[in-house]
């Protein structure tokens, strides 16, 4: 099991659809194409994530330089558009009744702000359910990583396009999906489809209930039309919150599908069969 410890703590009281970090214009697109980008390190020596994340932007990075630095380091820095940041920050939603928070893995141009979240956000993705010791997101750093250098690379082309600073104009690509081998391990499936015969009633194409090493594999290999899912939500057993489900790319780390939905006792944690009945439609 893989752990994630609370270390900068962005406490952004946002709603699910609006409230964001504000979408940078040309000029700090721009600049980030010509920044350095710092990775934020937990303070812990041994923390796993220093780990994780280490090994994944050495795998993965390539868009700008980049370095590792510490909080303090982050602090001084911030203000200078020259870095860009790559940390991770915990938010909520003042719509969710059952009070859970959030990791989101951020990517952040540097300006001369007062307050973190108005800092220009190049990307956000969901990471991890804050506030539980076993998080699993490790093996799937590298591809979040991909899609984010992916995602700066499309704003860059069209600044102007501001719609996509949401991660939901990537289901433009939901027809592709059906040309595609879906990665799942078995634990970001809801109940009602957690088997392959019941995926088969909700769903015609590929879909491969795999292991975590196969997910690693397929990233690193880059395998061709092959997507994972990266599925966000509380642990088993809690009936409220939200849950938030990503497909991406292997071979050309494109998001496919996001969509989230508000947990309750008819629609649990996990991909759903309503996901399944979407992707089906085209």
């Amino acid at each position: 099991m893989k752990r994630i410890p609370a270390f900068i703590v962005l406490l952004c009281i946002v709603a699910a659809t609006n409230g964001q970090a504000p979408f940078p214009g040309s000029s700090e697109i721009r600049q980030f194409t010509e920044s350095t980008t710092c990775v934020v390190s937990d303070s812990d020596p041994f923390s796993p994530f220093n780990l994780y994340i280490r090994q994944a932007m050495d795998d993965f990075w390539t868009i700008t330089p980049y370095e590792f630095i510490g909080e303090e380091e982050f602090e001084a820095r911030r203000a200078d558009p020259s870095w860009s940041f790559i940390l991770v920050t915990e938010t909520s939603f003042d719509r969710d009744k059952s009070n859970s928070s959030f990791y989101f893995i951020n990517l952040l141009q540097g300006k001369k702000v007062r307050q973190l979240n108005e800092m220009p956000e190049i990307c956000a993705v969901p990471l991890a359910f804050a506030g539980e010791e076993d998080l699993e997101y490790g093996y799937k750093l590298g591809a979040i990583l991909m899609f984010m250098q992916n995602h700066a690379r499309l704003i860059s082309a069209e600044p102007s396009v501001s719609g996509r600073r949401f991660l939901t104009y990537y289901n433009k690509n939901i027809p592709r999906v059906a040309e595609k081998t879906i990665l799942v391990v078995q634990e970001d499936l809801s109940p009602a489809i957690n088997t392959a015969e019941s995926i088969k009633s909700f769903y015609s194409s590929k879909i491969e209930i795999v292991t975590e090493e196969e997910i690693i594999k397929a990233v690193s290999d880059k395998s061709p039309n092959t997507v994972i899912l990266h599925m966000v939500g509380p642990p088993e057993g809690r009936n409220a919150g939200y849950c938030f489900k990503m497909l991406i790319g292997t071979d050309d780390s494109e998001m496919y599908y996001y969509n989230q939905h508000r947990i309750d006792r008819n629609n649990p944690g996990g991909l759903l069969p309503s996901d399944l009945k979407r992707l089906s439609r085209f």
